[in-house]
This record gives C-alpha cells, sequence and structure tokens, in this order.
C-alpha cells in the first residue's frame, strides 16, 4: 500500500540477506521508522511491544524470528528453544503458532547446516503468501461493498474497529482490504474509525493509513459506534481477528463484540475478514477456549501524544491507586457474525460455511 504515493510494506528483507526491517508501528502516526531485527530477541522484542502487531504479521515476523534464532543456534535444542521464546510473546494471534509450527517442521528433517537459509527463505515465502492472501480478501470484500453500494443507491459508510489495514499483515490488510478495494473500483464509501482504546490503533494506525490512501473517513470515540447504527449512520461493519474458531467465533480487539451487539439490534451486517492462518481448527467455543492477553495496565492509565509545540508527553488519566484491568481482546459469538470474508470468498459463520470454503478440513478431521 502506499503513503503519500510511495509503495510500503511492513516487513522486508535487509539489504544483509540476513537480517529484516520493519515499520516500527510505537512511532505511528507521526512518525514512519524503519527498525532493523537482527536477533532472535529483537524479533520477540519486537512482538511482544507491539513494534509489530495484527495477527497477520505477527505470524510473518515469528517467521523471521525463527531463522534469526537459527542464525545464532541452528542445533535441535537451538529450535526448541526459538520456538519457546516465540510462542511466548503473545498469546491470542494464533498465526504465531501456526507460523512457527509450519517453520519448525520443514526445519526439522534439514541438516543443521542448511536450517538458517531453510528458515529465512520460507518466511519470505509465508510473507507473499499473506499479501496474495490478503490481496484475494480485498477482492471478494471490495465485490460485497460494491453490492451494497449498489443496493441502496448511495454512499455507504462502513465502521471498523481497531486496525486491519495493511499495517497489521505484510500488505493491504484484512478488514480494510476490502475497503481499499472497493476504493479503487469507485465505489462511493465512508468509514468510520474506532479510536479503539487503549492503545488507540484506529485512531492512530487505521487513519493513519486511510489518509495515505486518500480514503474518506471519520475517526469517532468507541462508544459512538451504537448511536450511528441507531440512525441510519452505518451500513455495514467489518473487523479483523486475532483467532476464529471452527465453529464461526470470532476474536479480535476488546470491544468487538459490544459492537456487534450493536449492529445485531440494529440489522446492520456485521463482517469478520481474515485469512485461512487465523482459523484454528481446534477450537469450537471461543469464549471458553481463546486465551485472552491480560495486557500491562500501564496502557489504560497512561496516555501518549504530541504537544503543541511538537514535542511529546505521557500523562497519567486514571485516579492515582485505581486497579485497572486490561484484557486486550474479547470473543464475538458467531451467532452475531453476518459472515467471514476469507482469501476464498465470503461464507456463513459456521462450521458447515467454513468447511464449505476449506473442504480439506473436512477430510482432516
Amino acid at each position: 500500500m502506499k503513503i503519500d504515493g510511495r509503495s510500503y510494506r511492513t516487513i522486508v528483507p535487509h539489504a544483509d540477506g540476513v537480517s529484516v526491517e520493519v515499520i516500527d508501528q510505537t512511532r505511528l502516526p507521526f512518525a514512519l521508522e524503519m527498525r532493523r531485527l537482527a536477533t532472535l530477541d529483537d524479533a520477540a522484542v519486537a512482538i511482544r511491544t507491539m513494534i509489530v502487531r495484527g495477527a497477520p504479521l505477527i505470524g510473518v515476523t515469528a517467521a523471521y524470528g525463527l531463522a534469526l534464532g537459527l542464525a545464532e543456534d541452528p542445533s535441535d535444542a537451538g529450535l526448541a528453544r526459538t520456538v519457546e521464546v516465540l510462542a511466548a510473546t503473545r498469546p491470542t494471534a494464533i498465526n504465531l503458532r501456526w507460523a512457527l509450527d509450519h517453520v519448525a517442521a520443514k526445519l526439522r528433517p534439514l541438516p543443521v547446516p542448511e536450517r538458517f537459509g531453510a528458515a529465512f527463505a520460507e518466511a519470505g515465502r509465508i510473507a507473499e503468501e499473506d499479501v496474495a492472501s490478503c490481496r484475494a480478501i480485498g477482492e471478494h470484500g471490495g465485490r460485497l461493498l460494491a453490492d451494497l453500494a449498489r443496493a441502496k443507491g448511495r454512499r455507504i459508510n462502513v465502521l471498523t474497529h481497531c486496525n486491519a489495514g495493511w499495517l497489521a499483515t505484510v500488505d493491504w490488510g484484512t478488514a480494510l482490504a476490502p475497503i481499499y478495494m472497493a476504493h479503487e473500483m469507485g465505489v462511493d464509501l465512508h468509514v468510520y474509525v474506532d479510536e479503539t482504546r487503549p492503545r488507540n490503533q484506529g485512531a492512530a494506525l487505521t487513519a493513519f493509513e486511510l489518509n495515505g490512501h486518500g480514503v474518506p473517513h471519520t475517526v469517532i470515540a468507541d462508544n459512538a459506534g451504537g448511536h450511528l447504527m441507531q440512525h441510519g449512520e452505518i451500513d455495514v461493519c467489518i473487523v479483523g481477528s486475532d483467532r476464529t474458531t471452527a465453529s464461526g467465533d470470532v476474536c479480535n480487539k476488546i470491544g468487538t463484540y459490544l459492537k456487534a451487539l450493536a449492529a445485531s439490534d440494529n440489522r446492520v451486517p456485521f463482517y469478520a475478514a481474515l485469512p485461512f492462518s487465523t482459523i484454528d481448527w481446534t477450537l469450537s467455543d471461543g469464549v471458553a477456549e481463546i486465551p485472552i492477553e491480560e495486557r500491562d495496565g500501564h496502557e489504560v492509565t497512561h496516555l501518549t501524544g504530541r504537544l503543541a509545540d511538537g514535542g511529546f508527553a505521557t500523562v497519567e488519566v486514571v485516579s492515582p491507586g485505581s486497579p485497572v484491568a486490561n484484557p486486550a481482546f474479547d470473543v464475538t459469538p458467531a451467532r452475531l457474525v453476518t459472515g467471514i470474508i476469507t482469501e476464498r470468498g465470503v461464507c456463513e459463520a459456521s462450521p458447515e460455511g467454513l468447511l464449505g470454503l476449506y473442504p480439506e478440513r473436512r477430510r482432516a478431521a
């Protein structure tokens, strides 16, 4: 995707051929800076501190992190330790575990001296696969938005939550990919962007993306979405997912469930957009079975922003001494999800719907 006419990806191999560069998303939206990841620790810190974030991008970064760990120690013990370190960085996004298991399985049969090169190449292949998947999600979802606009005969308003654009993947994005595709098709649309407390990924990242690509949008407070739906200002909701169960339950950034409830009450279609690597075929009850990451309360008690003089400051916004809870995700049951947009098409949020797109999983089961 583009920023001021220049194409970017979130993660790219460094010119040295043995490390990678990522966009440091903790510096956005006020500074666009690249950070080099050269070691296993670099990759683990980048994932844990949200220098990179978004389930697909976490998976790709973990794959490259596995290669970086093997550059230090390509033995069986080194491989096991590297997987363990990276798997512990963030518990909810299934793409991370999928990428680690996928790459590790390819490496174990190989001679030790060949493992780093094979891991680095496989991470690059996964990155290209992610780009292709997100582009396909955009094509399927873009047609859905185009059809909705034709049916309405006017501009359509799309609500999204958190950031599931190209910054959350290698390129294109998941929930924003249909918006980009529809925009390029000439569909008249406008995006309402939830700020997404406590880290404000919507206000900081989604708005940054849409600004850079020239997509009309408005940032709103998280609690405004239901009000807009009640007054007919939202035509469709599209969100991403960090883990989706085989039954169609969707785990996404905290607050997504409340948007789905409001959408159901106001008969607004609610879609989740995600690639195959986000589906956890081992789980059926998302509320009971998906581990929810509890992040540092400092994200709730403090805010960092730019001052009028261009400097930055972090300020406390919660009554000192008050206890804070900070669950990072919630689960939207399949009954509240109109459909799931994947690289293979759009399906009902149900076991049969997903198996209709992925029949090979029926045989695997």
